[in-house]
């Protein structure tokens, strides 16, 4: 069985802090990271899908955290298609308009290839240490199995290489039918990782649980089973608790899918107050039991 690497896709949030999560002495930013570092080996930054990341802060982030330690790092919006804010990109590449937000074709493509460059340069301290994992590449609702968008993914992979990026989708269509098969297929063809999830079904987003390697890193993300996964309250969409149950049936499971790579990363982006650490805890002592 390959290794398992258990964290959450939050260390920072603010209902996180409030919970209790943290010691009292864990009072500053790189004192609450180098706690969390001792109960989890891997953690995923989502703010990066917000706002790019700076290379200071990278470099801050692997100042402060041991060898072997791992981040996931999520790609900026702009990267998957998503509607990006203008305020957040950098402020020499914002294009002139009334517009809120911008989509990939509203930039000069001048503008659109430096923030490609600038993106993966801002890593570069956590290359250099050692503790850049992989870069998830989360697709919107709207991104279905189609030609086009698996060429997309092979443009992704070259961009990032010789980083990992590994890719989520939102769209029942690549996994409808015979769709499954081609779409793990790909992906494999291409030693290209699929990002496996645990998410409510039945919504324009949902993804079925299928729990597959396609290269030889699997990644596993935990959504929750949110009963107002339709909210545009981020806290409401994601504040699910695991069940000690839950947490039992799904350790056999990533114990068979570490089994097809040579490392998993297993994820709670359930990010409500302490649900994600908890859960990651207890999820972490059964698969180590």
């Amino acid at each position: 069985m390959g290794k398992i690497k258990v964290g959450t896709a939050s260390w920072t949030d603010r209902t996180l802090l409030d919970s209790g999560w943290y010691p009292q002495a864990a009072d500053t930013p790189q004192r609450r990271l180098s706690y969390y570092a001792r109960q989890f080996p891997l953690v995923e930054v989502d703010a990066t899908y917000y706002s790019p990341p700076a290379e200071r802060t990278a470099r801050l982030w692997a100042e402060r955290t041991p060898a072997g330690f791992t981040f996931n790092v999520k790609a900026f919006s702009l990267l998957t298609g998503h509607p990006t804010r203008v305020s957040a990109l950098y402020k020499d590449l914002r294009p002139d308009t009334d517009k809120c937000n911008v989509y990939p074709d509203d930039l000069p493509g001048q503008a659109y290839e430096e923030v490609w460059t600038r993106f993966l340069s801002a890593l570069d301290p956590l290359v250099e240490a050692g503790r850049l994992g992989a870069l998830l590449f989360q697709f919107p609702p709207w991104f279905t199995i189609k030609r086009d968008n698996k060429q997309y993914l092979l443009e992704v992979a070259r961009r990032c290489a010789p980083l990992r990026p590994v890719f989520e989708f939102r769209h029942a269509s690549w996994f409808d039918g015979a769709n499954r098969e081609e779409t793990l297929g790909f992906l494999r063809e291409h030693a290209m990782a699929y990002v496996c999830v645990d998410m409510p079904q039945g919504h324009r987003s949902s993804v079925p649980p299928v729990l597959e390697a396609t290269a030889d890193l699997a990644v596993v993300r935990f959504h929750g089973h949110s009963d107002k996964w339709a909210s545009k309250d981020i806290h409401e969409k994601f504040g699910y608790d695991y069940s000690d149950r839950e947490l039992k049936d799904w350790a056999p499971k990533l114990r068979k899918l570490a089994d097809q790579a040579g490392e998993t990363h297993v994820l709670m982006n359930n990010c409500y107050r302490d649900n994600a650490q908890r859960n990651g805890q207890r999820l972490q002592s059964l698969l180590n039991a």
